[in-house]
């Protein structure tokens, strides 16, 4: 699929990629790309919150959660899991073109707006080679720096194999 102007955009031949952060899947599959790995379901993110010493004392009156859950609608859901590393921008944005036609365009502007995005966060960052597996991108796995609870089952978040 031609995708006009995309070889003048800066991210053209970058490979974004996920940083480590524990994530599963949750809610029914929708639009299936058929691609290894890449289910059509909603994605949320899992996130430990960092207190200062008046926040811990304010979070334990209040019983405030330990922990950001962060859900990604469908179409970010999509782009997270397309964001391995192994796919060059222009890759990714001609997957979400063919599944979401008009309801991504300007394609190419939008998915560089959710990359940014994800970027900002800190959860996802841009490489000028393809991944190399240096750290830890998979489903289901906390990051060195956390401590993440047992998930409660009954939240519907699974974690799937690759």
């Amino acid at each position: 699929m031609d995708l006009s102007g995309i070889e003048n955009h800066a991210m053209y031949g970058k490979y974004p990629c996920r940083l480590p952060v524990w994530w599963g899947l949750f809610g029914e599959v929708g639009l299936d790309p058929e691609i290894k790995h890449i289910s059509g379901k909603k994605v949320v993110l899992r996130i430990e919150k960092r207190f200062n010493r008046f926040e811990k004392i304010l979070a334990k009156l209040f019983r405030a959660p330990k922990e950001i859950r962060r859900p990604l609608d469908t179409k970010n859901s999509m782009l997270w899991q397309l964001c391995d590393g192994t796919r060059k921008f222009e890759e990714i944005c001609s997957i979400l073109d063919s599944l979401y036609h008009e309801d991504i365009s300007p394609v190419i502007h939008r998915t560089a707006a959710g990359i940014n995005l994800l970027k900002e966060k800190n959860l996802l960052t841009i490489l000028d080679e393809t991944f190399t597996g240096k750290w830890s991108i998979g489903q289901g796995i906390t990051p060195q720096n956390q401590t993440l609870a047992t998930l409660d089952d009954s939240l519907g978040i699974t974690v799937e194999e690759e």
